[in-house]
């Protein structure tokens, strides 16, 4: 009798063992897969990305009607060797750009942060400004509000005329001293199409392209930042 439970212990202790080999290297396939999905990804990005259109945006102010006024933006993004990356952005009062207010340029690091699961092969992506985050009023407006809310710290500021904030306290854009800003995104390649996430918003989607190769953006509906379910997703901007 005890040699038998002996060896019946025995066989389920190798059963045991092999089905415990086998999930180690189904997630080992796993994880390895992954690991080429976004190193394809990372080759796949490199290079200049930019606007081909103005982007609309929703900013904190509101309407009288409590709807959010939108703003204005074009885009020049470069993703680099080593997960680093450059972004300009030149906001502008209109829907042409033909009135820019400023242009910010940020620089630093991406950190990839896993799958998203709102399509198949997106990334999660933590951006991170630790390397640069330089502000250029455009307009004498922006730069005679700077001079009112951010002076502390800053020579005057003047039309066409860059400053860093870099590691300093910057309140129109809620910055502290000694933080490095850092913004939530995915990335999403299809095809020739490159897709960024887009806060809940009632405005359009963007489209920014690469030379020769278009980027668009996704528009997302629901409380989240990101919604989890693809019936959630509005994609405006398919074909550019």
């Amino acid at each position: 009798m005890l040699k038998g439970i002996q060896t019946a212990l025995l066989i389920l202790a190798l059963a045991g063992s092999g089905e415990a080999a086998a999930q180690s290297s189904n997630t080992q396939a796993k994880a390895n897969s992954m690991e080429l999905d976004v190193t394809g990804l990372k080759q796949a990005l490199l290079g200049d990305w930019e606007s081909i259109a103005p982007e609309v945006r929703p900013s904190a102010a509101k309407n009288a009607d409590g709807t959010l006024k939108p703003f204005y933006l074009k885009r020049s993004f470069k993703y680099l060797p080593s997960d680093r990356f450059e972004l300009e952005i030149v906001n502008s009062a209109d829907p042409y750009s033909a009135v820019p207010l400023a242009r910010i340029r940020i620089g630093g690091h991406m950190l990839w942060r896993g799958a998203h699961p709102i399509a198949p092969g997106a990334q999660k992506v933590d951006f991170v400004a630790d390397e640069t985050y330089e502000v250029t009023p455009l307009a004498q407006g922006f730069a005679d509000v700077l001079n009112k809310v951010a002076s502390a710290g800053y020579a005057p500021w003047a039309v066409g005329v860059p400053q860093s904030i870099f590691g300093k306290t910057f309140a129109p854009f809620g910055l502290a001293e000694a933080t490095n800003f850092m913004e939530y995104d995915l990335v999403y390649l299809r095809g020739d199409l490159l897709f960024w996430g887009a806060r809940k918003s009632t405005a359009a989607a963007s489209i920014r392209s690469r030379t020769g190769r278009p980027i668009c953006r996704f528009r997302w509906s629901g409380n989240d930042y990101f919604s989890t379910s693809p019936r959630n997703m509005i994609v405006t901007s398919i074909p550019c």
